[in-house]
């Protein structure tokens, strides 16, 4: 749109508003006519139409078939968090730093959460794609997208799978809505109600809240600093034969640990000792200094599923991930994608990613986060111990730290005091099925660099000494 009209439209639009607001105009009353209001603000009549159109579209005023437009005689709302309400209450659960971190307004703080800051992302080349896309056909910004998602973004994540060890065929790749729809259509194919699920104690949250939805019988394996433990593990999966292992790979969530090479043999024997599947969701693989094992590519996929997202690199905004696994699962993977989302991910999500890609932007932007990352946990880091905290272990990459509290405190309950000032925190028990991590807390140091944050920290830390006395 002509940026000259576009102000002039906007002009119009705060004439009326300020109108409004002085009570020059009140509710029912009928707006001057287009020729009018032109000729009184000096501008052309498809001005004041575009400005009458965008503020019926905001509820303000209505228009009445071949009368005019008028001041809307409904109160529209506009909701805010602070009428909302946040649940300060809810349950400690899998779904808390969920709901109080995505349901955060932008002048909280939210070490607790699961992404890197807006102003940490490639907001420059973003845009570029996107100018790049509103250019395009028009099929591209209009139609649905096909079933398996992108062929250049496929043909992508194919060659990028290649420089892991892991070969695979287009018939081995689907796209999908996000990283977190890819888990949920695996758990579609392969669960029913009751079936047993293994996981890592502790582990991603959103695992366990997406398994709760699926119903299923959640066991969790203790997670070490080389991965699960392997005698554990194997215990655990006689007894219990669950159908799917699910663990990310690359820097654990929220450990940030990595997975030694024998460790990883050891879980594939047991997985075919016992016919298991395994999905490896590798969502932070691209903050790992150097690649660690991975169960795909020791695998060659017979019983291991990869999958994968750009939503903590590029944007969780413009969201598209991927499934990489056998060809007859990929098959039974797009049906069931499109009996549930009627094709693959957004062409406009899929293509904006490709384009970042290929641009050769991606991996500067990634050393660049890396390097960012290492001094982000050394500081962070500090920060805590000066408050207390043990650190088990400092994670090769990556931006969680995984810490102890000190003794006598409550993760949950300091979570919950810090929202007194506005700090939303990762309790170690949401992320433990066996709620074994009450002493334990997950900052994300690229949110962590506040003051503000640490001194809300030490305070609710206090006032929970002080309540569970």
């Amino acid at each position: 749109m002509d940026t000259h009209f576009e102000s002039k439209t906007v002009r119009v639009m705060e004439a009326i508003r300020s109108k409004i607001a002085h009570r020059a105009f009140a509710v029912g009353d009928r707006l001057p006519s287009v020729r009018n209001l032109a000729a009184t603000l000096g501008v052309s009549p498809s001005t004041v139409v575009e400005a009458y159109e965008r503020l019926a579209a905001e509820g303000l005023v209505r228009a009445r078939r071949g009368s005019g437009f008028y001041i809307s005689a409904s109160n529209w709302p506009t909701l805010t968090l602070s009428e909302e309400g946040l649940r300060r209450d809810r349950t400690v659960d899998p779904f808390w730093v969920s709901r109080q971190s995505l349901d955060a307004c932008p002048s909280m703080l939210k070490p607790g959460c699961g992404w890197l800051p807006a102003h940490w992302m490639p907001a420059t080349a973003l845009r570029r794609e996107l100018r790049t896309l509103a250019r395009a056909e028009e099929f591209l910004l209009t139609d649905y997208g096909s079933t398996s998602g992108s062929a250049e973004l496929r043909r992508l994540l194919l060659m990028r799978s290649a420089e892991d060890g892991i070969e695979a065929t287009a018939s081995q790749l689907l796209l999908t809505a996000s990283g977190t729809q890819s888990i949920d259509l695996v758990c579609r194919l392969l669960l029913q109600p009751g079936s047993t699920v293994l996981v890592d104690d502790p582990c991603y949250f959103n695992f366990r809240a997406l398994l709760r939805a699926h119903q299923a019988d959640v066991v969790g394996v203790r997670y070490t600093s080389t991965g699960p433990d392997v005698a554990e593990f194997d215990a655990l999966v006689s007894a219990h034969r669950p159908r799917l292992y699910i663990t990310n790979s690359a820097l654990h969530n929220p450990t940030s640990s990595t997975i030694s090479s024998q460790t990883a043999h050891s879980i594939l024997n047991v997985a075919a000792a016992h016919d298991m599947v395994i999905v490896e969701d590798e969502i932070f693989a691209d903050f790992e200094p150097e690649p660690s094992p991975r169960f795909a590519a020791l695998d060659g996929l017979k019983r291991v599923i990869r999958i994968g997202s750009f939503s903590k690199t590029l944007s969780a905004s413009i969201r598209c991930g991927y499934i990489v696994a056998r060809p007859e699962w990929i098959s039974d993977l797009i049906d069931l994608q499109v009996a549930v989302n009627f094709g693959g991910p957004s062409p406009i999500a899929a293509n904006v990613i490709a384009g970042i890609l290929t641009s050769g932007g991606y991996r500067k932007h990634m050393d660049a986060l890396r390097l960012r990352l290492v001094r982000a946990r050394r500081e962070a880091a500090d920060k805590l111990q000066e408050l207390g905290f043990e650190l088990p272990q400092m994670p090769r990459g990556g931006f969680f730290l995984w810490c102890r509290l000190p003794d006598g405190l409550n993760a949950a309950d300091v979570a919950r005091a810090a929202l007194v000032d506005d700090v939303v925190l990762a309790p170690g028990d949401v992320f433990s099925v066996t709620g074994s991590a009450s002493a334990y807390m997950r900052f994300n140091v690229a949110q962590s660099n506040d003051p503000r944050i640490w001194a809300a920290i030490r305070r609710a830390m206090e006032r929970a000494g002080s309540s569970s006395k």
